[in-house]
């Protein structure tokens, strides 16, 4: 891997087009084995295989949510719909600190792994997490599926999509 240092003329011309790409909205959901759970808004997940189905979810390096990942190796991500985009955005927006409960106010389910799932998101994938990479600024969790949850507003709602302005920040 190369580090390469951006000129401002190179970011400038990088910045808008790169924020223009799409991305779906979900809110990541884990805890840490000791009884502390946890949900984050990310915008950065994708599909990543179809046999084994598999989805790479993108966590800041920052976040402490990397820690439990690692240890525990149990996640969700949740689908935003359209309609809850402003309540989940303001939920999770802002992020908490570790033993801050996340999910005041939430309707929550458990699946098969036993992380939160939330209720009014258009459905819920859980898994195991089979591996990880750093890569710049995040890390790149990949989230083996196992299970699936339809929920309450999936036949009623699409999905929520999120577009930047700026390809360099959230």
């Amino acid at each position: 891997m190369t580090d390469s240092v951006l000129t401002d003329e190179q970011r400038d011309l990088i910045a808008p087009i790169l924020g223009k790409t799409p991305s779906g909205v979900f809110i990541l959901t884990a805890n840490d084995g000791e009884g502390n759970e946890t949900g984050m808004l990310a915008s950065w997940v994708q599909q990543a295989s179809f046999e084994p189905p598999i989805v790479s979810v993108a966590v800041n390096t920052k976040r402490y949510l990397n820690d439990w990942l690692q240890k525990t190796q149990v996640a969700a991500v949740s689908l935003v719909g359209k309609s809850k985009s402003g309540s989940f955005f303001k939920q999770f927006g802002k992020g908490f600190d570790p033993v801050v409960p996340a999910f005041d106010g939430i309707e929550i389910t458990r699946g098969t792994t036993g992380v939160p799932l939330l209720a009014d998101a258009l459905g819920s994938l859980e898994g195991t997490i089979i591996q990880s990479i750093e890569t710049g600024d995040h890390t790149i969790f990949f989230l083996q599926i196992e299970n699936a949850v339809k929920g309450s507003a999936f036949d009623a709602d699409e999905p929520f999509v999120h577009i930047r302005k700026n390809g360099f920040s959230y």
